[in-house]
This record gives C-alpha cells, sequence and structure tokens, in this order.
C-alpha cells in the first residue's frame, strides 16, 4: 500500500489545541514512518496497512509546518494553525451551503480576515478509483469568497463567533449529506446491539440477500439511469408549471424511485458513510461535535432516542473518548402544505431534549422558531450556528452563566380548573411576539387535548386552562409538526417544545 498521510492532513489544516494530537495514514507493513511538528518528532510503524502516532498537547498558534516521511518518502504540510477543531454531521441541514442561506453573498463578500477554516470528507460509498482521486482533492481551506461557498453555513456561523471569542483558528470538518438516517452514520454493532434499532440493519440485510455483488450494482445502475431522467423530467415540471405540485409531478413525471434499491452502492443504507466517510477522518483529534439530523428518521420516530444516543456513544468510542462534547439541534417547526399533521416531528424532538437531559456532555440549540412552512431547508443559519455557539461556550469552555436557553419546561401544578407550569432559564421572565400566547392544550384523565388559554404570572410560571377541561392533568405546548412561534425568554430563544408526561397519546 502506498505511503501517505491520511487524506485529512494537508496544508492549512487545524489541530486541536490543548490536546495529544493524533497523525495517522497508511503505508506498506513494517516501515518505520516519521513526524515532524513545531520541534517535536515522532515515529510509528505499519500495521495492517496503517500507521498513527501521537503528537503531546500544545497551545493554540501558527502558522507552523508538518512533515511526514517514510524512507525516501516525505509530505510536508504548510500554514497549520493549532486552534479548535469540531466535527459538524448530520444530514441536509447541517450540509446546507453558505452562499444559498439568507445573507450568505453578503457574507462570503464582506466577511474579511475570518479566522476560521473547514475540511470537506469526500461524498463516495464504494471503494474504487475514483473514490480515491476524490478523497485526494479534499483539503482544507482557508476562508474566502471562492472557496467557502459550498461551506456548512451552520459550521462556518458558529466555528465564525467561537473563533471571534477564543481568539483562535476554528477548524471544521464536514461529514454530513443530505437525506441520511442516523443510521447511516453508525456502525454496525451499534446499530445491531439494540433489539429495537437492529431493525435498521435487518431491513437491510433481507433486501439484499441471495443477492450477488454484480446484481446488486445492476440494480442500482438502472436506479441511477431512471433516476437521472427523472429528476430532469421533474425539474422541467417545476420550472414550467404554474402552481406545481408533488402529485401533479408524479403524474407527469412517473414515480419517484428515491433512494434506490438498498445495496453497498447506495449512500442511503445502514452503516454506508460511517465506513466511507466517518472512518476516513476518524481519529483527527476533535474537541467535539455538532450535528443537524433527524428529519430522515421520521418514519419511525418513537425509535429516536434510542438511535442518536446510540450514535453518540458509537462516536465517542471510535474517537476513545466518552466524554467529547456533542451539540446538536432540536428540529425546527416543518410541514409540507399537502401532508396531514402527524405530530412525529414533535417525538423526534422529544427525543432530542431527552438525550441531552440523559446523555452527558452534550448540548442542545432550540430552533423550534427557526423552520420554514412548505420547505424542510429552512434557509436563515445564522441563529443555528449561533445558538450552537451559545450550547458550546456554556458547556464546553467554562462560561456556565452563558444565556444559551429560552425557557424549558420543568414541573406542572394542578390548581382547580388550571394547571401552572413552571421554567427552567425563566429567571428574566417571558417575550411575546404577538397579540397573544398560542401553543398550549391541556387534557384531563381521556388525554384529549383541547387549546387552552395561558397567562404569564408574577413569578414567571405561565397558568394554563380551558372550558372544556373542568379537571386539567396533562399540558403539551407546540405539540405540531407546524405552526407560530410566539412565546420567547427574554433573550429571544424560544421556549422549547414539550409535554408534561411523555405517556401521553
Amino acid at each position: 500500500m502506498k505511503f501517505k498521510a491520511a487524506s485529512v492532513f494537508s496544508s492549512n489544516m487545524v489541530l486541536q489545541r490543548e490536546k495529544n494530537i493524533a497523525v495517522f495514514g497508511y503505508g506498506e507493513n513494517g516501515k518505520a514512518v516519521t513526524v515532524e511538528f513545531c520541534g517535536v518528532t515522532r515515529t510509528a510503524k505499519v500495521k495492517y496497512g496503517r500507521w498513527m502516532t501521537t503528537l503531546p498537547s500544545m497551545k493554540a498558534g501558527g502558522p507552523y509546518e508538518m512533515t511526514v516521511s517514510c524512507e525516501d518518502e516525505s509530505y510536508r504540510f504548510d500554514n497549520v494553525m493549532i486552534g479548535e477543531v469540531w466535527l459538524a454531521g448530520g444530514q441536509s441541514n447541517m450540509e446546507f451551503e453558505l452562499q444559498n442561506c439568507t445573507g450568505g453573498q453578503d457574507f462570503l463578500k464582506n466577511d474579511k480576515g475570518v479566522n476560521v477554516r473547514f475540511y470537506y470528507t469526500q461524498k463516495k460509498v464504494i471503494a474504487e478509483k475514483d473514490f480515491f482521486e476524490c478523497e485526494e482533492k479534499m483539503v482544507w481551506k482557508e476562508f474566502d469568497e471562492e472557496s467557502a461557498k459550498c461551506w456548512s453555513a451552520v459550521g462556518y456561523f458558529f466555528a465564525k463567533e467561537l473563533s471571534e471569542k477564543l481568539g483562535v483558528t476554528v477548524g471544521i470538518i464536514g461529514c454530513n449529506w443530505g437525506g441520511t438516517s442516523a443510521s447511516h452514520w453508525m456502525s454496525r454493532t451499534a446499530i445491531s446491539d439494540d433489539i429495537d434499532t437492529r431493525i435498521y440493519m435487518d431491513e437491510y440485510d433481507k433486501a439484499i440477500a441471495g443477492k450477488s455483488d454484480e446484481q446488486l450494482m445492476e440494480e442500482y445502475r438502472e436506479y441511477e439511469e431512471y433516476s437521472a431522467e427523472w429528476n430532469r423530467k421533474s425539474a422541467e415540471y417545476y420550472s414550467t408549471t404554474e402552481n406545481p405540485t408533488w402529485g401533479g409531478c408524479l403524474e407527469c413525471c412517473g414515480p419517484c424511485k428515491y433512494p434506490g434499491p438498498l445495496c453497498p452502492a447506495n449512500p442511503f443504507h445502514p452503516t454506508g458513510l460511517y465506513e466511507s466517510m466517518l472512518m476516513r477522518i476518524c481519529p483527527y483529534t476533535l474537541k467535539g461535535f455538532i450535528y443537524y439530523q433527524g428529519e430522515s428518521d421520521d418514519h419511525r420516530p418513537e425509535m429516536y432516542y434510542k438511535l442518536f444516543r446510540n450514535l453518540i456513544g458509537n462516536w465517542r468510542s471510535e474517537w476513545g473518548d466518552n466524554s467529547l462534547p456533542f451539540i446538536f439541534a432540536q428540529l425546527p417547526m416543518h410541514r409540507y402544505e399537502a401532508d396531514a399533521d402527524r405530530k412525529h416531528w414533535c417525538i423526534i424532538r422529544e427525543a432530542q431534549m431527552k438525550v441531552y437531559e440523559t446523555v452527558k456532555n452534550t448540548g442542545v440549540a432550540v430552533i423550534i422558531d427557526c423552520g420554514e412552512f412548505n420547505e424542510i431547508h429552512p434557509k436563515d443559519k445564522v441563529p443555528v450556528g449561533h445558538r450552537m455557539y451559545l450550547q458550546a461556550m456554556k458547556h464546553f469552555y467554562g462560561e456556565e452563566n452563558t444565556d444559551a436557553f429560552g425557557p424549558l419546561y420543568d414541573y406542572a401544578t394542578a390548581n382547580g380548573e388550571e394547571l401552572t407550569l413552571s421554567f427552567k432559564y425563566a429567571e428574566s421572565g417571558f417575550t411575546v411576539k404577538g397579540d397573544k400566547i398560542s401553543g398550549f392544550e391541556i387534557a384531563g384523565d381521556d388525554k384529549v387535548y383541547y387549546e387552552a388559554d395561558a397567562v404569564i404570572n408574577s413569578d414567571n410560571t405561565i397558568s394554563v386552562k380551558s372550558e372544556k377541561v373542568k379537571e386539567p392533568v396533562y399540558a403539551r405546548y407546540l405539540w405540531t409538526n407546524y405552526s407560530e412561534v410566539v412565546l420567547y425568554g427574554a433573550n429571544g430563544i424560544p421556549v422549547a417544545p414539550f409535554r408534561t408526561s411523555t405517556r401521553d397519546n
């Protein structure tokens, strides 16, 4: 095997400060590799085609040079900085590019001297020639108007604020792909060891059972040809049809077969991107992860808590640190006009909040107000990155007093025909952006919910009642896939959605 450092090592890279730094790559078994950096020399021997060594913890600074050599072969990486490194994972809302977000062109043109750098993991699944050719082209980039166009907008806004606050270079590793389930980013063991989440792996194994690799590849090639033609037709339909609809598109173009047959060539299969993307950059030394995902697991919302919790454990295990920070976005409001409100995104939001409450070293950015009706890709990513930044400062950079939350539901007290709801992070009060408070519902023992009137009390609790519920037992707030958001904390962060009992139907 040809000697090289892993492709995530390149000129312009950012290395994590104040942690031992893993440097790794590939080579011929038995050969010795030498890494030189900042006056430190480390050696490693290639075993099973891989080598890895560890540099000692270093303070932020740069630019520096790194040399990696094996016998008469050598690589030199220039303009290397030591700062903060975060991996930006998830699906399309993390993938959403800076050039396409609200104000993106202005940020690209006017942000000067931003101390943020970016590496994007290649997006291929099968380890064929073009996989490695593509990977070779993926290198760390400094910010400029051209190079930053395709960066994750959320990752960029998070890193920009972090860099300005900490005064160090911040590197973001983009490892995301639109339309992906959390199961695509997990190992077979992490999926299969849980009796519930195992269904993701069982479905895949059943789909490929009894088929040769050649047959599976042929089926996927046929799908790709069909999909390319369907995409062409649908683009023409949407660009030329007045008031286009999804139903009209299907009638005109035929059935949409996305995401295609399950097989190793399809990126949308369990473990696929874990193997072809995540493991290509692991164990690059990180401060932690930021993550925006959940939309593509809405077909099994009741399973998302376990799936997401296990993903976090899986990633931390691969990096050899079960306390690595993990910050994620709670899903915002969303519903397509043609869809019924199945309230399945409510379950995912609840699961995400439960992960924050039960998994150590996590942070949750409440972005319920950052959705768009009839659009699954909200374009304003500034508040998402900002609220993730606030979570980082509060939980992982020693600034516990950072005002990172709007009010979070704590407990309820029954008082005759009213329920009084108490909240954490509500000391500064509430702000109502509209004519009246909306979004609250209450129910009695029958769990039949009715819209409730809500009043903010002087002690920053909220009382809710309805003429239709004489003895309220349960309450819930914004228990819907999409609605208007009007209730915020004084800091401008919205009250997080909740229900008073997870036993509710």
